[in-house]
């Protein structure tokens, strides 16, 4: 039977939509195959409150301007992942509405409209909302999450550490005024209950929905750094129930949405509705369908994960690295009108970056690493994450929450060492582990700041006796091989934290790397005659004519030191709460590196061996000192 209400050509186009549908993107799509088809954006750091659970008191350190998204950064980051199904984009912060050109970005965001953005939203603490909402709805706002702890001025000052109360309920006011003419604004207030500050007031909150067409969300107090939080101050939402039905027993529960991220309730005759977002005690993450984008361009799968992956970085590919500001967005598209496709379309922006491959790849490879469900309260409390005003809204604006794929890039101060030096004679553990497995950081805080040293050592051996002449000479074509390795080795040990994914950064105070050459040991074999190999070596023109013949055998005893070898020391100092062997370590392999890439043309048999740790101090565990018998005649 035709639906009642409908016409033949409305049925035909609805017919005809199914038809065209296009399956959602594998991109987007996770390995428990949750689609994430709602986008969070964070467009600035900064706030004009300082709210308890959100931001230390001290405030936080700001990135430089340069390493924040652009207007037109963000635009083409939203029509990606538009074109690859997002639906609904939310603009968060810090407080979005503190950005100077909001509302020319959200007219920008708007225009995706047309492309399948079918909602435009914005998380805020209301203070400076309500003179930018009439050109917000003429940009296509859909929805306002309004976070609001408590209902009395005086109270308002203390968990905000600001003034402000009358501003934000002006705004309340105003949506749900514009409301009433047709503006059709989504209006949820957002209020994080803590046990012993605001848990009275959740019954005056319950009143606001009686006569107002809104939806009160209490949210479990949840753990970020900087908030202090404790379990002490967590309400369960099973007794935020129990307090409401004291009041009102007919509370009843109301069907909630596929990927919902609140348990929705109602009270018989009240307008408005409640819900209660449940991320300590009750997950949701089974049905997750969100990402998001930090202000510095980071995309992170789960909010309280602590890996991220630069999206920034390949974005600016397509201008030399440099940031993509108006005027750089206008002279691509000028360049792709000339030259044809490659870096923006002028005709149709969604997708039409340079890079926009290896953007989906490292968006794919994000989205699949994200993981079933996230850890609980124990291991929430101790992992190291963003204060929550540099992940991008609120932390009741939270969905699902997982571990940290290997595969993403760091987040500076979140590494944790592989293992623990608190104590010589506890039970070997990885530290780093929880006991379900799961990745999380090592909390140093109540180490003492000591000053710690590492050494670390290891050898390069040469297959002929060519090599150490020429780096003797310094005649390698590629220039002088101990100086680039020294340099190397020391630029290496500076960048640990960025190459090892469990490493804290730390304050290097000295770091030497050393270089000694062995001379190599009388041969009793018939040396094979020396040949050149033209062409040969690493395509690049740059073979010798010192090459011996590929098919020389060494024999195993004593080959190491038959023709030289270099032995590599580094040393590597910090006044810090961890230690130094990863920097010392990794000095020491990246000069090791370094030699065999200045010296590969001529010897392709080298060999690095004998990388250790064989000297430590500072700390509690105190000092380790190998002894030569354990290190070896040649080190």
């Amino acid at each position: 039977m035709p639906e009642a209400g409908t016409s033949l050509d409305q049925r035909e186009s609805r017919r005809a939509s199914i038809r065209n549908a296009k399956p959602f993107s594998s991109f987007l799509t996770d390995t428990f195959q949750r689609q994430h088809d709602y986008l969070r954006i964070s467009i600035t750091e900064k706030c004009n409150l300082r709210c308890l659970y959100c931001m230390p008191e001290e405030g936080v350190p700001q990135s430089p301007p340069p390493d924040l998204l652009t207007t037109p950064e963000i635009f083409l980051l939203s029509s990606t992942f538009v074109s690859q199904g997002v639906t609904k984009i939310r603009l968060t912060g810090g407080e979005p509405t503190v950005r100077r050109d909001i509302l020319p970005l959200m007219h920008q965001i708007g225009s995706l409209r047309s492309k399948g953005l079918r909602e435009l939203c914005l998380t805020s603490n209301g203070i400076s909302l309500q003179r930018k909402l009439d050109s917000m709805v003429e940009a296509g706002l859909t929805g306002v999450n309004l976070s609001l702890d408590t209902l009395d001025p005086w109270q308002f000052q203390v968990m905000t550490r600001r003034k402000g109360f009358e501003a934000v309920m002006k705004s309340i006011e105003r949506i749900l005024e514009m409301n009433k003419f047709g503006a059709g604004i989504k209006l949820k207030i957002n209020c994080v209950v803590m046990r012993g500050i605001n848990d009275r007031e959740i019954l005056p909150f319950v009143e606001l929905s009686r006569e107002q067409n809104l939806e009160v969300r209490f949210i479990e107090y949840m753990p970020f750094d900087g908030n202090k939080w404790n379990k002490g101050k967590m309400l369960p939402y099973q007794e935020m129930l129990d307090i409401i039905r004291s009041k009102y027993p007919d509370l009843r529960k109301v069907q909630d949405h596929k990927n919902d991220t609140s348990k929705t309730y109602e009270i018989p005759g009240f307008v408005g509705r409640m819900g209660f977002i449940t991320s300590m005690t009750h997950n949701f993450c089974g049905t997750c369908n969100r990402l998001r984008i930090t202000s510095d361009g980071n995309l992170k799968v789960c909010l309280f994960g602590n890996a991220e992956v630069s999206l920034r970085d390949i974005l600016r590919k397509s201008n030399q690295g440099n940031p993509i500001d108006e005027r750089a967005f206008e002279a691509l598209k000028l360049m792709e009108h000339e030259w044809g496709p490659g870096l923006v379309s002028s005709s149709d922006l969604i997708g039409g970056m340079t890079h926009e491959k290896e953007l989906l790849d490292v968006i794919g490879l994000a989205v699949k690493g994200k993981k079933e469900k996230h850890a609980g309260i124990g291991e929430l409390e101790n992992m190291k994450n963003r204060p929550m005003i540099l992940i991008g809204g609120p932390c009741h604006e939270n969905s699902s929450h997982n571990g940290d794929g290997i595969y993403l890039e760091k987040l500076p101060g979140s590494r944790a060492r592989a293992f623990s030096t608190s104590s010589l004679f506890a039970p070997p553990k990885l530290t780093h582990l929880t006991t379900s497995g799961t990745v999380h950081m090592v909390d140093i805080a109540e180490k003492d700041v000591t000053s710690r040293t590492a050494v670390a050592v290891c050898s390069i051996y040469f297959s002929n006796s060519e090599v150490i002449p020429l780096i003797k000479a310094n005649q390698m074509k590629k220039g002088d091989v101990l100086g680039v390795a020294r340099i190397a080795g020391i630029m290496a040990a500076k960048k640990t934290s960025e190459l090892i994914p469990l490493c804290h950064p730390v304050g290097i105070t000295s770091a030497t790397v050393d270089l000694k050459v062995q001379e190599p040991k009388s041969v009793d074999l018939q040396k094979p005659s020396a040949q050149s190999l033209p062409g040969a070596g690493t395509d690049q023109e740059d073979s010798y004519k010192f090459h011996t013949p590929s098919g020389h055998v060494f024999p195993k005893k004593d080959q190491g030191h038959r023709y030289g070898s270099i032995n590599i020391t580094a040393s590597v100092s910090c006044d810090g709460k961890t230690g130094v062997e990863m920097e010392a370590l990794t000095a020491c392999s990246t000069a090791a590196l370094a030699v065999y890439d200045m010296c590969k043309a001529v010897d392709k048999r080298m060999r690095i061996e004998n990388l250790h740790v064989v000297e430590k101090s500072g700390g509690r565990s105190g000092h380790f000192l190998e002894s030569p018998k354990e290190r070896g005649p040649n080190l």
